[in-house]
């Protein structure tokens, strides 16, 4: 059994001492039993509780709550849904672009609220968004986004001329900024071990160190752990990027890694050099984007650039020293007073990718079974929300968020392997075509 995960990520690295609870060891009932103890697990844990109390509600962890995205991720609790809005448009029309950003926006208040509410301590700032264009295609792109947005009728967003941007983070490289006030900041180990408390203080039971080997549908639901069993009435896949690793949900997505390094604390020198005095969360608008922040004690995290895949149930793509080299190099390409910043943390994680790039949750195979896949790198924010929306599908109480277009949608199916690699590869290299396009003539990372 693993003790120590402090390679998992530098958020796991830097956290207070931990101890998970103990494995399941018994035969056990449950109205409701989750699977994955994530933001999305504990939220829906939450969600159900808050509801209705009387419920037995069981969560099973196959590591420590927090293993998977939930612990690794970039921190951006924001509004993007799938690759973008104008993406959104094109593939599922205006309406549902408007739908799902109306979603997200939901999605990072209740985060605020749920900080507030319950006093989580996790770090949480609200300084707002800003995607910065880096070459002329990005300027033109961003700004047809937010025409876009104000089409729809979305407030709150507005274009930065080159230089207001560059009074918000010093660098020669920026030509402009999308701006929005709606963004937060967490730290997402501690987030994930604050709902872990709150969940169970309201009586949510967890087992860590729990994988569920076995799922037999009967009468009830039976799951089976190395050292235990949970017949359960209900059931909730909150699995994200290693559902396919359960044949219900083997083609509803597949995974893809993202990769981050963190600085050590710049110094005063290194902090006025590249101003950013308000914090903002920070991306780029390539396809393959770059997304990046300081954080409490000033480390700049920077992730994104090259995706990950694999083959199957392969989930053994967390380290990639091409994708970390790519990132130190594209830090001293922004922030050339960075260039010789000393990389103290390396990491990475997998995210869930549908076939048609949007989310998706709903009932599997019956209304005993309910599913989220798809965040696709944005799930900080959108799995608290999409904890409350399982819990209503649970709960059988139609509501906004269960009418929601990503709620019970007809989900396109991966191929089968070889065919799931040979598309997903497809996939990644229009996009990153799409950026040398862009990108070409320029001498950058």
């Amino acid at each position: 059994m693993r003790t120590d995960y402090t390679d998992v990520s530098f958020w796991l690295a830097t956290a207070p001492a931990y101890r998970p609870n103990a494995p399941l060891q018994d035969a056990i009932e449950a109205d409701v039993a989750i699977i994955g103890g994530g933001f999305t697990g504990l939220s829906t844990a939450y969600h159900l509780l808050r509801a209705e109390p009387s419920l037995k509600v069981t969560v099973l962890e196959r590591e420590i709550v927090g293993f998977g995205a939930s612990g690794r991720n970039g921190s951006f609790a924001m509004t993007l849904m799938g690759l973008g809005i104008d993406v959104m448009a094109l593939l599922k029309g205006k309406q549902a672009a408007l739908e799902g950003h109306r979603y997200m926006e939901r999605a990072v208040d209740r985060l605020g609220e749920l900080v507030a509410q319950h006093q989580l301590d996790c770090d949480y700032i609200r300084p707002g968004f800003l995607r910065m264009a880096t070459v002329p295609a990005h300027v033109r792109k961003i700004q047809k986004q937010i025409e876009l947005c104000h089409q729809l009728g979305i407030t709150g967003i507005e274009w930065l001329e080159r230089e207001a941007a560059q009074a918000q983070v010093r660098s020669e490289r920026y030509l402009g900024a999308w701006w929005e006030p709606r963004l937060a900041l967490i730290n997402p180990i501690k987030l994930v071990r604050e709902m872990k408390r709150v969940a169970e203080e309201l009586g949510a039971h967890i087992y860590e160190q729990s994988p569920v080997l076995e799922i037999t549908r009967g009468p009830h639901l039976l799951l089976k752990t190395p050292r235990g069993q949970v017949q359960t009435r209900k059931l909730v896949f909150a699995t994200n990027a290693y559902s396919h690793l359960f044949p219900m949900l083997r083609r509803k997505q597949i995974p893809a890694w993202t990769y981050m390094v963190a600085t050590e604390p710049l110094s005063e020198r290194q902090l006025e050099a590249i101003g950013w005095q308000n914090r903002q969360g920070v991306e780029d608008a390539r396809n393959l984007i770059h997304y990046y922040r300081l954080t409490p004690d000033n480390r700049l995290l920077m992730g994104g650039g090259p995706v990950g895949l694999s083959f199957g149930k392969d989930m053994a793509r967390d380290a990639n020293p091409n994708a970390w080299r790519h990132l130190e190099e594209h830090i001293a390409w922004l922030f050339p007073a960075l260039k010789d910043v000393r990389i103290t943390h390396r990491w990475g994680g997998p995210f869930s990718v549908t076939l048609d790039l949007t989310p998706a949750l709903g009932y599997l195979g019956d209304r005993r079974v309910v599913y989220a896949v798809g965040c696709i790198g944005h799930g900080v924010s959108m799995s608290q929300l999409n904890g409350q929306t399982l819990s209503d599908l649970l709960l059988e109480r139609q509501t906004d968020l269960t009418d929601c277009f990503i709620v019970n949608r007809r989900v396109i199916p991966w191929p089968p392997e070889p065919l799931r690699l040979g598309l997903s590869l497809a996939l990644r290299g229009y996009l990153q075509a799409e950026d040398w396009w862009h990108e070409r003539g320029q001498a950058r990372h």
